[in-house]
């Protein structure tokens, strides 16, 4: 059986990973049964296939033939709703959720492209990408500004300090974007979506994709050297700020780099050595600190290239 998920209903706790392109509108339901259809609950003996990237949900997403599974979570109601509403709207570069599979799995149609994972190739690098990763975020937001994020639950492990009213994805980073002959046409993984301010999320899309590093990080994440000054004024440009969104856009990398930061603490604070081993696998806390020191250090070269 496939069921449709109600909006505000717990699911299997858990996430992460890929996801779909078109199909069921909000109006529209999800086969109730899947016993007489073979693209459904793997029907007419099809494999799954373990797909690469993630972190929490690491070779627990896997596609089977048309459909990506991979672990529902408490708020996959709400994001199904809203990745419903954008569709409605006439954005196609979302996940379509087609339901929960009675494991507790979530069941999207899969998006074909080219989805970078690190370290990431040098095409998925290039300015062409960045900017046109902005324009789909823009398109993204544009397409939410009807939907009504009040009375439903949202993941606020990402979300904007500063609140806000439309729903962010928070996370966009290359191994969450599908990408056709190196333009981005998709986002992947809304687990954490949630209300904010738009440009906080460009914010988040900047300081993962520009990226905001030092150099020693910079290369150790695999990311060639570049003008990053310049990748964030072509974030902004390509995204359609104005001036006064420019200058909100500093302030919420600001922000965007201390929450991450904070974030980070806490779980080293809470996480006791299996966190710290994570941290460090990662590069360990003191990465923040260079980070924070560099772009305090560079902070009047992003204004003067942005403004």
């Amino acid at each position: 059986m496939l069921r449709d998920v109600g909006v505000g209903e717990k699911a299997v706790p858990g996430l992460r990973t890929l996801a779909n392109s078109a199909a069921f509108s909000s109006d529209r339901k999800p086969p109730l049964s899947c016993a007489d259809d073979d693209t459904c609950q793997g029907g007419g003996g099809m494999s799954e296939q373990q797909l690469d990237g993630g972190i929490a949900n690491a070779g627990q997403v896997v596609r089977v033939g048309p459909h990506v599974l991979r672990p529902s979570n408490p708020h996959s109601g709400s994001i199904h709703a809203f990745l419903r509403a954008v569709k409605d709207a006439g954005f196609d570069g979302a996940p379509t959720p087609v339901g929960i599979d009675d494991d507790g799995r979530e069941r999207l149609v899969f998006i074909d492209g080219d989805v970078p994972v690190a370290p990431c190739p040098d095409w998925s690098q290039s300015d062409t990408a960045l900017a046109s990763i902005a324009r789909l975020l823009r398109g993204l937001h544009d397409a939410a500004r009807e939907f009504g994020p009040q009375g439903l639950t949202w993941n606020d492990g990402l979300a904007d300090p500063a609140g806000g009213t439309l729903v962010c994805h928070n996370d966009v980073e290359l191994s969450n974007v599908v990408f056709r002959d190196g333009i981005a046409v998709a986002l992947l993984d809304f687990e954490f979506a949630a209300p904010g301010r738009p440009v906080y999320d460009l914010a988040q899309l900047a300081r993962l994709c520009v990226p905001i590093e030092d150099d020693f990080d910079q290369d150790r994440i695999g990311w060639r050297p570049a003008d990053r000054p310049a990748r964030l004024r072509l974030v902004a440009d390509a995204y359609g700020l104005d001036r006064d969104g420019r200058a909100e856009l500093l302030t919420a990398v600001n922000d965007a780099l201390a929450r991450i930061e904070a974030a980070a603490r806490r779980s080293i604070a809470a996480g006791g050595p299996n966190a710290v081993a994570r941290m460090n696998r990662t590069g360990g806390i003191e990465k923040y600190d260079r980070r924070r020191r560099w772009w305090s250090d560079h902070h009047d070269q992003f204004a003067a290239a942005l403004l």
